[in-house]
């Protein structure tokens, strides 16, 4: 896992003051977290780092898309989370001082920024208002993973790909057609869902049959949201 040599440039302070964690620093601390910034430019299937690495700081994705995923010893694994532009991760591994729990894989071809643990400990000690950014970040992760955790125990394996599709679309969109490009493979998806590939792909046929979907390799197209949204209640 080598660091990148060639370092595209960026204008990494205008990158991160967009970023819901960093928009209240000043430039003065905007600054401070760039000086720690290492680029890392990863192809398609590429590893970031696997379970078990040292973590010794967090990620910011500039462009693309990442997964991060158990693996297993029959050789499956299990997505926890597929991440996409302007979002962080591997914070909370960051303040556990522990290894990386899962592997990070590029979806796609991508661009991210590792901003190194020291100078992240430091703003903390310094701004008050970092540190509530910090928390409300990682709680807003923790809430998320008990949704998952609700959703598995609670909702069938249909709702669950309907409550998908569902985040995908505007929450004004009521309209009779909406289109849906998916993120990744159908097999990522269904990983992520807690489904296998077999089941999903049941689902969506089941949708299509009965006039809710359409479907044209990864273009789901809803044809009425509302009817959509209300099955999955």
């Amino acid at each position: 896992m080598a660091e990148t040599t060639h370092e595209t440039k960026l204008d990494i302070s205008q990158i991160l003051s967009h970023l819901p964690l960093f928009q209240q620093l000043a430039p003065a601390q905007l600054a401070a977290l760039e000086t720690a910034c290492r680029q890392r430019r990863l192809s398609k299937g590429e590893m970031l780092f696997q379970k078990g690495d040292p973590a010794k700081g967090f990620f910011v994705i500039v462009f693309g898309q990442i997964k991060l995923a158990f693996p297993s010893a029959q050789g499956n694994e299990k997505v926890v989370e597929i991440l996409g532009p302007n979002m962080s991760f591997a914070e909370a591994v960051m303040f556990m001082d522990r290894p990386y729990p899962v592997f990070a894989e590029a979806l796609a071809d991508s661009l991210l920024l590792h901003i190194g643990s020291a100078a992240v400990f430091e703003l903390l000690e310094r701004d008050p208002t970092f540190a509530r950014r910090m928390l409300a970040g990682l709680s807003m992760r923790l809430h998320s993973l008990v949704q998952d955790v609700e959703s598995y125990s609670l909702r069938s394996s249909a709702q669950r790909v309907v409550g998908y599709l569902l985040q995908h679309c505007s929450q004004t969109e009521s309209g009779d057609s909406f289109d849906i490009l998916l993120p990744t493979s159908k097999q990522v998806i269904a990983s992520r869902l807690n489904l296998t590939p077999e089941t999903l792909s049941r689902i969506f046929h089941d949708l299509s049959v009965n006039g809710l979907i359409g479907i044209s390799g990864k273009k789901i197209t809803i044809n009425n949201v509302k009817r959509l949204r209300e099955f999955d209640l």
